[in-house]
């Protein structure tokens, strides 16, 4: 089965998840021939590459239900699209500011038929008058600038509670850029959680508000 990958690491779907995941695979072949937001040889391991890496947020935090999600500079839509998959009663609203890419996230979502996904062609800083629980990201910027834009969208967080406000997704030594950011992240590496040769560098990176 196509994404074994997947169930490898994460059996407990529903009928609806599971068709919802195995979609996936032909609605981006389908939208990658007309407007390529994925390399060709990543679709071929889509599984993997974007759908598992995304997961691995869902394997370290937990979004209860009626939370708010930002997905900054989603791309092709993620980590948003998998996580909406995946936390059916929590909101995702996608954002970038390529307007081809989100033309493919809203296909996606519509064709998945994901009723908690909203997104916006819009820059970051552009977003007024709306605050999230928590911002995702998958490698769009430096920790200091993706820090910088997520501060002022997040909701105020209870003085007792040590909640997340920014997960991202990253690779490779992150020494000088968490330096840079002045933040106290969590470092998370997925190869534990998902001992796969791809994740062997990878990172997820918590700060909390």
């Amino acid at each position: 089965m196509i994404m074994d990958i997947v169930l490898k690491y994460f059996s407990d779907f529903s009928e609806t998840q599971l068709k919802q995941m195995q979609a996936l695979s032909s609605l981006y072949q389908e939208w990658n021939e007309k407007i390529n937001v994925i390399s060709r040889k990543d679709i071929e391991a889509l599984y993997e590459k974007h759908v598992l890496h995304s997961l691995s947020i869902a394997a370290v935090a937990d979004f209860p239900a009626g939370f708010q999600v930002l997905d900054l500079g989603t791309g092709g839509g993620f980590p948003g699209i998998p996580l909406a998959i995946f936390f059916p009663d929590v909101q995702f609203h996608l954002v970038d500011s390529i307007g081809k890419k989100i033309k493919v996230v809203e296909g996606v979502a519509e064709a998945l038929e994901l009723k908690n996904v909203t997104t916006a062609h819009s820059r970051v800083e552009d977003i007024k008058n709306r605050k999230f629980d928590v911002v995702v990201s998958r490698a769009v910027a430096p920790l200091k600038d993706l820090w910088r834009w997520s501060k002022p969208l997040l909701k105020k967080a209870p003085a007792h509670e040590q909640q997340p406000g920014l997960i991202c997704l990253k690779g490779g030594d992150l020494t000088q850029e968490i330096a840079d950011s002045g933040c106290r992240p969590r470092l998370t590496n997925i190869y534990k959680l998902f001992p796969e040769e791809f994740f062997q560098e990878k990172h997820i990176v918590i700060v909390n508000k």
